[in-house]
């Protein structure tokens, strides 16, 4: 089980990137519809201001189960210890354990 610090801290940059998703976007279209250097050096420095955490690219996707950070996969939300279990105990339909 992961620390529940780690997991309350993606929940608020979770937070943060849905509330400055909207400035974000018209920061970026306003960036590409700029005509001169100096307009897009402006927007540039504007996007700067937002806090870090805002940005998309700091969400790190968990386990459901779990919150494990790792070997996480997408279709299921699962890690792939606890897919691998329920694998076994024949509780995901359509996956089909590999066995040698």
């Amino acid at each position: 089980m992961a620390r529940m610090g780690l997991i309350q801290r993606g929940g608020k940059i979770r937070e943060l990137v849905n509330r400055y998703r909207a400035m974000r976007e018209d920061l970026r279209a306003g960036m590409r519809e700029a005509s001169s250097l100096d307009d897009r050096w402006d927007i540039y420095k504007k996007l700067q201001y937002l806090p870090r955490n805002s940005a998309p690219t700091r969400l790190h996707r968990r386990c459901l189960s779990t919150g494990r950070p790792r070997a996480n996969y997408r279709d299921f939300g699962l890690s792939r210890h606890v897919l691998r279990e329920m694998a076994h105990a024949c509780l995901s339909p359509g996956l089909v354990r590999s066995s040698r």
